[in-house]
């Protein structure tokens, strides 16, 4: 009887264990079971998306708002074109919100954090942010770094 009580035991942990990891896993990967909300579109220039990959969420004052569905290039100004699908009612950001690509953590994954502007009018689906800050890229402040102290 002492010998099936440890193993009904052990094996109520190791389902609660991986009961644990598949839950880790699905709220890592993003995918949200919840009822679809009411979503549109817009799109952001940048200069540079260093690391930005799709999936990666989109954010105002720390709250998620959205995610990175698609990010291109377009080869006649030489700009990224992230494609954002924002949670919500369309018109809730001004004409003169601004973009920046932001890192969570010293090494964390790449997200796009959105800064609320002031003027009346009113993105709508498939507008266009064209105030935005690219990534910063180390490799770059650590060349800036050497060049100028080499010059010295």
């Amino acid at each position: 009887m002492r010998m099936r009580t440890i193993e009904i035991s052990v094996g109520t942990f190791v389902l609660a264990g991986i009961l644990a990891l598949v839950f880790l896993a699905i709220r890592v990967s993003g995918i949200n079971f919840a009822a679809e909300q009411k979503a549109y579109t817009l799109q952001a220039r940048f200069d540079g998306v260093a690391g930005l990959r799709r999936r990666a969420k989109v954010s105002m004052a720390g709250v998620t708002i959205g995610r990175v569905v698609d990010i291109r290039v377009d080869l006649e100004f030489g700009e990224a074109i992230v494609v954002l699908e924002m949670m919500g009612q369309e018109g809730a950001l001004s004409v003169d919100a601004g973009a920046q690509i932001l890192t969570e953590g010293i090494l964390g994954a790449r997200y796009v954090n959105l800064l609320p502007g002031a003027d009346e009018e009113r993105l709508m689906n498939g507008d266009v942010i064209t105030n935005t800050q690219g990534a910063l890229v180390l490799e770059n402040l650590i060349g800036e770094l050497v060049t100028n102290l080499g010059g010295s």
